[in-house]
C-alpha cells in the first residue's frame, strides 16, 4: 500500500524548497561552508532575561504536568496587553486570545476548524505554504489572489466572490508578505473589513513580522480597524521577534466565534505548549523591550549590506520595507534558467542558500526569496560568491558596464 493512496497525501505536490534543503544538507555534510539564506531561522539568541524564567519555572516540580491547550491565563493576558500598547486594541483574554504551538500549528488548527470539504478559500499567491495547505489538507479548495495591495487586488476579490461556486467563505492576508515583503497601510485594512463585511467572508491575517519594520513605517493591524473582530482573526508570533522559533509560541485574536471553534479543536489535538516555556513567553510580552528595537536595527542594517553588496556583484535586489526576506528577481539574463534550477547554481557554484520563488506558488516563478539570517560578514562573502558566480555566467558587474 502507498502513501499515494491517502486522500489528503494526493492534495500535497512535492514540496519544492525541500529539493534544494536536501542539496544543502548534502553539501554541508561534505564539509563544504555554505551561507544559509533559505530558511528564516533566525540566527540571534531569546533576551537573557527569557531564558532566565524559562530555567525558573522549569525547576519547579509542579511545572512538569499537562499544561492548557488555550494557553495559561497569563500568557493569553500578556497578548491582550501587547495589542493594547501597540495597536490600541481591546481584546478579551479568555475570548479572544488562544496561544498556538507557533503560527503554522494555530492557521492549521483554524483551518481544520472552519472548514468543510469543498469550501473554496481565496489565498495570495505567492504565500507561505500554511497559507494555502492548511486550509487544503482540511480539504478546501484554494483560488489565489494576488499580493500585491494594487487595484488589481481588489478586482480579483470581486472576481472571485462574482464567478467562484460555492462562494469563497474565508480570505487570507499576509503583511508584511512572506515571501514578497509586501505591506499595507489602515486604509487597505478599512476597505477590506468593509468588503469582508459586505460579502460575508472571514479575514485571516498572518501578522508574524509585525515588529520586523524598517524606515520608520511601523506595521498596522487589522483589527485596529472599527468593527473588524466581527469578521477577523490575527495571528502573530514570538519566533522573529524575540528570536523564539524554535520555541514555537504563536497566538490568535480577534473574532470570538473563530477564536471559540479553533480552541475547541485544539483541546482535541493538544495539551498547549510546556509550562516553563509559557511562562517565559510571558516575560518576553511582559518585560523589557529594548531587543525588539534592537532586532529591528539589526536586521534594517543587514537589509541595508545585502542589498548594496548584492547590487555590486551584479544582482538588483529591491530594499524590502519589512521582514527578514528580500524577494528577489533573477537576473534579467538568468530569468530563462527558473528559480529552483537558479537556487541549485546558485547552492553548488556560490555555496549560498536561497529559497525558489516557485516554492511558494507559481506566480513566484522568476524570484527567490533570500533571508537574512546571517551577519553582515557573512553576507558579504555570499556576495562575493554570487559575483564571481554570475561573472562566470556572462552576467557583467556594475563597474564592468561602466567601464
Amino acid at each position: 500500500m502507498s502513501d499515494d493512496e491517502f486522500y489528503r497525501i494526493r492534495r500535497l505536490p512535492p514540496y519544492v524548497i525541500a529539493e534544494v534543503n536536501a542539496m544543502r544538507a548534502a553539501a554541508r555534510s561534505g564539509g563544504e561552508d555554505i551561507i544559509d539564506l533559505g530558511m528564516g531561522n533566525p540566527d540571534l539568541p531569546p533576551p537573557p532575561h527569557v531564558i532566565k524564567k524559562l530555567v525558573e519555572v522549569a525547576r519547579k516540580p509542579d511545572a512538569h504536568g499537562y499544561s492548557q491547550s488555550k494557553g495559561i491565563p497569563g500568557l493569553r493576558r500578556a497578548q491582550a496587553n501587547y495589542y493594547a500598547r501597540r495597536f490600541g486594541v481591546d481584546l478579551d483574554p479568555e475570548r479572544e486570545v488562544v496561544v498556538t504551538m507557533g503560527s503554522k500549528e494555530g492557521l492549521a488548527s483554524l483551518a481544520t476548524a472552519i472548514t468543510a470539504p469543498g469550501d473554496v478559500v481565496l489565498a495570495p499567491n505567492p504565500s507561505y505554504p500554511i497559507h494555502t495547505f492548511g486550509f487544503i489538507i482540511a480539504g478546501a479548495t484554494i483560488r489565489a489572489v494576488p499580493t500585491t495591495p494594487d487595484e488589481r487586488y481588489w478586482e480579483s476579490l470581486d472576481r472571485a466572490m462574482a464567478f467562484t461556486v460555492p462562494r469563497p467563505s474565508v480570505l487570507v492576508v499576509n503583511y508584511p508578505s512572506n515571501p514578497t515583503a509586501e505591506t499595507v497601510d489602515l486604509a487597505f485594512y478599512e476597505r477590506l473589513v468593509d468588503w469582508a463585511r459586505a460579502n460575508q467572508v472571514w479575514i485571516v491575517s498572518d501578522l508574524a513580522y509585525s515588529e520586523l519594520y524598517f524606515d520608520g513605517r511601523p506595521t498596522v493591524s487589522v483589527l485596529q480597524v472599527k468593527g473588524a473582530k466581527d469578521v477577523a482573526v490575527e495571528f502573530t508570533s514570538l519566533s522573529k521577534t524575540f528570536s523564539m522559533a524554535g520555541w514555537r509560541i504563536g497566538f490568535a485574536v480577534g473574532n470570538a466565534k473563530l477564536i471559540a471553534a479553533m480552541t475547541r479543536v485544539k483541546s482535541y489535538l493538544d495539551y498547549g505548549a510546556f509550562t516553563p516555556i509559557q511562562a517565559a513567553a510571558c516575560a518576553a510580552l511582559n518585560g523589557p523591550q529594548e531587543i525588539v528595537e534592537q532586532n529591528r536595527q539589526l536586521y534594517h542594517k543587514r537589509r541595508d549590506v545585502l542589498v548594496e553588496s548584492f547590487a555590486r556583484a551584479g544582482w538588483d535586489i529591491p530594499a524590502p520595507p519589512a521582514s527578514m526576506f528580500a524577494w528577489a528577481p533573477l537576473p534579467p539574463s538568468l530569468r530563462h534558467l527558473g528559480s529552483l534550477e537558479f537556487s541549485k547554481q546558485l547552492l553548488t557554484h556560490a555555496q549560498v542558500a536561497v529559497a525558489p520563488g516557485v516554492g511558494y506558488g507559481e506566480l513566484g516563478e522568476g524570484f527567490v526569496r533570500i533571508a537574512m539570517v546571517e551577519n553582515e560578514q557573512r553576507l558579504r562573502q555570499a556576495a562575493r560568491n554570487v559575483r564571481r558566480y554570475l561573472a562566470s555566467m556572462g552576467v557583467n558587474t556594475p563597474a564592468q558596464r561602466t567601464g
